[in-house]
């Protein structure tokens, strides 16, 4: 009798939780795990994406996940992830936890931040001094930059990258701290892209076993390496960017008029926003890294796509030359006449996104979805290369390079508010920086398109040697593959045009290097 007594009460439990689950809500499909582990072993860190593919092919666009206990969904199409994170967006504005990269910043990289009232008051400060409206007055330095890039490229082409990376340091130092031209070499510009390198290695999932089982966050310090590292970095990084942020703050104070940045209207505006010197030192800091590497990634991936695709570049020189013409450059005021050059700006972001994974929104409480129960504290990864490869919206050829998809039959911008892509995330998360990342890139390739020619290098044969179209460097940045170009003027007004803006703008350096 008592196993009798055990064995239906046994029983009773299993159909009382059956039913309590279906009432509660099922979890989306997915793959199966190991017991206590899950599906931890089954993820790819270097190329989740492809592992992200073959799951939607087979268990759709929702997939379930037991991270060794943590409850993970991925988000494979854009009607999901609009579906969540756009119109419900307030519930899944949070964050999920990053130890090491949270211990290495303080939990002040505004990106991999919760929605603590810190985190709007950053929010808020970056739109007002990053708001399309305000984007304008940093137009100059973005086309002077860019002059400085395709006179690089032109005359050095073997050095193509080195010349992408120097202008995008460059040019996100001065729109941050209002630095002169700077080339890799300088000091300012090797320690934020170790910055850079840093968040990188800290914001790869799978990189710190701490991040997967957090009961480790409580070890000693003396037995943790990763806790001394994250402590020190953090301390070396807060020292440079208080001192890069109160340079401009004081120099605000003395009521000196100073030429547009970012610091320049955190200064003025800090006592608005509520913000100490730390948080405006260190949101001035993490935005640097943000526009720094989505910008020189995507310029590289412009590039590769060129040798790829030259009837692509044939159809952008053949406007820039109807519009623009050959006795000037182009600039902002064309941006409207030139509808291909935009489109060729929205293809690159959605054809390569430099992060091809997005970061975790968390719901702060439970969620039902077609049937699905999400519950609070899952972390919901939208894949950021699935969704802008998602057939329901680009069409059974979403693989291919095509920037004709976002022109309709007249050659016009299908619609000139929608991005075309996802690549900058949704909702109360977007890319603060959006409206700066694409005029910066416009102004880049309009420019270079105008000068020259890219084609892909030969080898000693004479064949064309093109990488291939799907070889990348993955990490948190998707990068492209090492290759060779040659850059060919386009007509002889072309070099003389480039050589004068660009000593015009050395003179111009110079003179305010003087004044300083």
């Amino acid at each position: 009798m008592h196993w009798e007594n055990l064995a239906l009460a046994l029983l009773l439990f299993c159909v009382f939780y059956y039913f309590r689950r279906t009432r509660i809500g099922r979890c989306p499909p997915g793959p199966r795990g190991l017991p206590i582990l899950g599906n931890l072993f089954q993820l790819d860190n270097a190329n989740s994406w492809r592992t992200f593919a073959k799951w939607k092919d087979s268990y759709g666009p929702i997939v379930y996940l037991n991270i060794a206990g943590q409850p993970m969904v991925i988000l494979n199409s854009k009607k999901v992830a609009e579906d969540l994170f756009d119109r419900r967006g307030s519930n899944y504005i949070d964050r999920h936890r990053l130890i090491v990269l949270e211990k290495s910043t303080g939990d002040s990289n505004m990106a991999f931040m919760g929605s603590t009232e810190r985190w709007h008051q950053m929010r808020r400060a970056s739109e007002h001094a990053l708001g399309a409206k305000i984007s304008s007055n940093y137009h100059h330095t973005q086309t002077s930059e860019s002059i400085l890039l395709a006179h690089g490229i032109m005359n050095q082409p073997h050095t193509w990258l080195s010349q992408i990376e120097r202008t995008s340091s460059s040019t996100s130092l001065s729109i941050v701290y209002d630095l002169p031209p700077l080339d890799l070499n300088d000091p300012t510009v090797k320690f934020m892209n170790d910055f850079i390198d840093w968040i990188d290695k800290t914001a790869a999932p799978g990189n710190y076993v701490v991040d997967v089982l957090p009961f480790l966050e409580c070890l000693p310090r003396w037995m943790a390496k990763w806790k001394r590292d994250a402590e020190e970095n953090y301390k070396i990084f807060t020292s440079k960017f208080e001192d890069m942020f109160l340079r401009i703050k004081n120099e605000t104070a003395t009521g000196n008029e100073q030429r547009p940045s970012f610091c320049v209207t955190l200064a003025e505006n800090q006592k608005q926003h509520g913000m100490s010197d730390a948080d405006c030192a260190w949101l001035a800091g993490v935005l640097y890294g943000a526009g720094h590497e989505t910008t020189s990634t995507t310029m590289a991936w412009f590039i590769f796509s060129m040798i790829q695709f030259p009837q692509v570049q044939a159809r952008a020189h053949e406007e820039l030359d109807r519009v623009v013409g050959h006795s000037r450059l182009p600039s902002f005021a064309d941006i409207k006449h030139l509808p291909y050059i935009q489109a060729l700006v929205k293809e690159v972001l959605r054809w390569r996104p430099a992060v091809p994974i997005g970061v975790s929104h968390v719901p702060i409480q439970d969620d039902y979805y077609e049937g699905y129960l999400i519950r609070k504290g899952t972390i919901c990864i939208p894949c950021i290369w699935l969704i802008n490869r998602d057939p329901e919206v680009y069409g059974s050829d979403a693989d291919e390079f095509h920037p004709e998809r976002h022109l309709d039959e007249n050659g016009c911008l299908k619609d000139e508010g929608n991005e075309g892509h996802v690549s900058y995330g949704f909702g109360q998360r977007i890319c603060v920086g959006r409206h700066f990342a694409n005029n910066e890139l416009f102004i880049q390739i309009a420019i270079i398109l105008w000068a020259m020619r890219l084609e892909p290098v030969k080898d000693d044969n004479g064949n064309l040697m093109k990488p291939d179209v799907d070889a990348e460097r993955p990490s948190f940045f998707l990068r492209p593959p090492p290759f060779q170009i040659t850059a060919v003027k386009r007509f002889e007004e072309a070099e003389s045009a480039i050589q004068q803006a660009r000593d015009e703008i050395m003179e111009e350096v110079l003179v305010r290097s003087d004044i300083s």
